[in-house]
C-alpha cells in the first residue's frame, strides 16, 4: 500500500480521536489510585514544591479543572487526557523528523500501545503527565537544533527541559543526554553561548523548587536519596523485579521490538541518520542505565525508566517504515497489531477487575481473616471509596445527635495513603478536616496540611478508618496516644453483591500526645 502525507495525517487523526474518547471514558469511569489522589492535595494546597515531587502535576490540575471549581475524576484528570493526545502527535512529528511520517505514524501506534503511554500518563494524573509532555517537547526541539543549527531550537530545547524538571527530577536525563552527545559527537557546540543559555533557562525554572527545598531543609531532595544508593548489598531479585515490570508497563510486545530493533541497529542496518541514533541513545541509556543500577541493591518502581523506553519505541517504528517502503506490504505490520490488541486486552480485563473482582486476588491465608480480608487485591485501591462515604455519613450522624462525637471532631490516618484516599472521598465532601498522624517519610505533605488545617490539639477527639486490605492495628499505632479507642461499626464494602473488603471504624477519644511539627521538618 502506497501512503502519502495526507493518507498517513488521516490515519493518526482517527487514532487521536478514537484514543481519546476511549481515555476520557476510562478518566470518568475509576476511582483514584493512591497517587493520583495524593497528587489532589498539590492542586488543593498548591506550592512552589513538594515533599515528593515539583509542583507541575498539582499546577495542570488546578488549571484543567478551572482551580477545583470542577473537583471529579473527569476534570482532574483531564490534563492526562489532553496531553497524551498531544504526545501521541509529538510521537508522529518527532518520527517525521527523524525520517519520514510513517515512522512518525507507527511510533505514535506504538506509544499509544504502550500501558504507560495509554493509562499511566493518558488517563491517571501522575507527575508523568506533564514530564512526558515536555519532555517530548524538548526532545524534538533539540533534534532540531541539531539539524538546522537554529538556536531558537536550542533555547526552546532549553525551556521545555526546565518545565520537564518543574514535572519529576528524572528529567535531569534530557540535559545529561544532550551535555553527553555534545561532549562525545559535537564538541564544537560547545563555543556555541546560545548552549549555556539554554541551559540556564532550566536552572531558572528550577529556581522555585530550589528555595522551597533550601527553606524546607532540602527535605524533598533528602527523601528521594533515601530511595536509591549507590552502595549496599546487591539483591538481584529487585532487578529483575524491576524488568519484569518494565517489561509489562511498556507492553510485552513493544519491549521485544525496541531491542529487536537495536540488534539490527547493532548490525548495521541504517534505518536512521547516525546523529540522531546517537542523540537518541545518549538520551535514554543513561536514563535506564542509573535506574537499573539502583535496582541491584533495591525496590524501585518501572515507571521510572518508561520515559526512556517510550523514546525508544522510536527504533522499531523507524524499523517498521523502512520495510514498508521496500516491500509496500500492510499499512499497520503485524507487530505493532499484536501490540495494540494486547494493550485492548489488558485494558478491558483489568477495568472489568476492578469493578466486578471476578478473579480472585486474595493470595495469602491471613485474607480470609476478617482484619485482612482483600489484603492482596491491588485493585481495590481504586474501588469502593464513595460507598464508604455513603455509609460512614449514616454513622457520623448517629454518635453525633447520640452525643458521642461532635460535628468538628476531625478525622486521622497513619500514612499518605489512605489518608488523600479518605480525604478526598470521605473527609472533605462532608466538610471535616482530615489530619495524618506520623513521620514525614509517612505522611509526606499532609505534614504541611495538617499545618493548614490548624493542627493536633490536645483532648481532641478523632474518627480512625481502616480498610482490611490495609490494616492498620488501632491497639498498636495509638495505644500511648489516646485516652480511649472505641470500636465504632463495620463498613461492608460489596462488589457485584459479595464482600469485597471491610473498614473499621473507630472512635478516639481525648488526644494526649501531639506531635512536634518543628522537630519533624527539620
Amino acid at each position: 500500500m502506497v501512503l502519502n502525507d495526507n493518507k498517513i495525517k488521516k490515519y493518526l487523526l482517527w487514532l487521536l480521536v478514537i484514543s481519546t474518547v476511549i481515555r476520557a471514558f476510562l478518566a470518568a469511569f475509576f476511582e483514584f489510585g493512591n497517587d493520583e489522589v495524593y497528587y489532589w492535595t498539590y492542586a488543593l494546597y498548591p506550592d512552589w514544591s513538594h515533599f515528593d515531587h515539583p509542583p507541575m502535576v498539582g499546577w495542570v490540575m488546578q488549571l484543567f479543572s478551572l482551580n477545583l471549581l470542577f473537583s471529579d475524576e473527569f476534570f482532574l484528570r483531564l490534563a492526562s487526557v489532553v496531553f497524551m493526545t498531544i504526545d501521541t502527535w509529538l510521537f508522529y512529528r518527532i518520527g517525521k523528523e527523524i525520517k519520514d511520517s510513517l515512522t512518525g505514524f507507527y511510533a505514535a501506534l506504538l506509544f499509544t500501545a504502550s500501558l504507560y503511554g495509554f493509562v499511566i500518563t493518558g488517563v491517571f494524573i501522575l507527575p508523568d503527565t506533564p514530564l512526558m509532555l515536555f519532555m517530548l517537547l524538548s526532545l524534538l526541539s533539540f533534534i532540531r537544533y541539531f539539524k538546522t543549527s537554529k538556536n531558537k531550537y536550542m533555547l526552546l530545547g532549553g525551556l521545555f527541559a526546565g518545565l520537564s524538571l518543574l514535572s519529576k527530577y528524572s528529567a535531569v536525563f534530557i540535559w545529561s543526554g544532550v551535555g553527553l552527545y555534545i561532549l562525545l559527537f559535537d564538541r564544537k557546540q560547545l563555543k556555541n553561548k546560545y548552549l549555556y543559555l539554554s541551559a540556564l533557562i532550566s536552572v531558572v525554572c528550577l529556581i522555585p523548587v530550589l528555595i522551597w527545598n533550601i527553606q524546607n531543609d532540602f527535605i524533598s531532595f533528602t527523601f528521594h536519596g533515601d530511595r536509591v544508593s549507590f552502595f549496599d548489598k546487591l539483591r538481584p531479585k529487585y532487578f529483575l523485579t524491576e524488568l519484569v515490570g518494565e517489561f509489562l508497563y511498556n507492553n510485552p510486545v513493544n519491549f521485544v521490538m525496541i531491542i529487536i530493533a537495536l540488534v539490527l541497529m547493532a548490525r548495521g542496518k541504517r534505518v536512521l541518520n547516525g546523529r540522531d541514533v546517537r542523540l537518541l541513545l545518549m538520551t535514554c541509556i543513561p536514563f535506564i542505565a542509573v535506574f537499573w543500577f539502583f535496582s541491584l541493591t533495591r525496590p524501585i518502581l518501572p515507571h521510572w525508566t518508561a520515559p526512556a523506553l517510550s523514546i525508544m519505541l522510536l527504533f522499531p517504528a523507524a524499523v517498521f517504515a523502512e520495510k514498508h517502503k521496500n516491500k509496500q506490504k500492510r499499512l499497520v505490520p503485524v507487530g505493532i497489531k499484536l501490540s495494540l490488541s494486547l494493550l485492548l486486552i489488558i485494558v478491558a480485563v483489568g477495568g472489568a477487575e476492578i469493578k466486578t473482582g471476578f478473579v480472585s486476588l486474595r493470595f495469602t491465608e491471613r485474607s480470609e481473616t476478617v482484619q485482612r480480608y482483600g489484603e492482596s487485591d491491588f485493585t481495590l485501591s481504586m474501588y469502593g471509596w464513595k460507598k464508604i462515604r455513603t455509609q460512614f455519613e449514616s454513622i457520623r450522624n448517629q454518635k453525633i445527635e447520640q452525643g458521642m462525637m461532635k460535628e468538628s471532631d476531625a478525622m486521622i490516618n497513619l500514612n499518605w495513603y489512605p489518608c488523600a484516599n479518605l480525604d478526598y472521598y470521605v473527609a472533605y465532601p462532608l466538610g471535616m478536616k482530615m489530619l495524618a498522624y506520623g513521620e514525614p517519610v509517612m505522611i509526606h505533605k499532609y505534614l504541611w496540611i495538617n499545618e493548614y488545617r490548624g493542627g493536633f490539639k490536645k483532648g481532641d477527639d478523632y474518627w480512625f478508618l481502616t480498610e482490611s486490605c490495609d490494616y492498620y492495628d488501632v491497639n498498636r499505632y495509638f495505644k500511648d496516644c489516646f485516652s480511649e479507642m472505641i470500636p465504632c461499626d463495620t463498613i461492608t464494602v460489596e462488589r457485584c453483591g459479595k464482600p469485597a473488603k471491610y473498614v473499621f471504624v473507630y472512635m478516639l477519644k481525648d488526644l494526649k500526645k501531639v506531635p512536634d511539627v518543628n522537630t519533624m521538618i527539620k
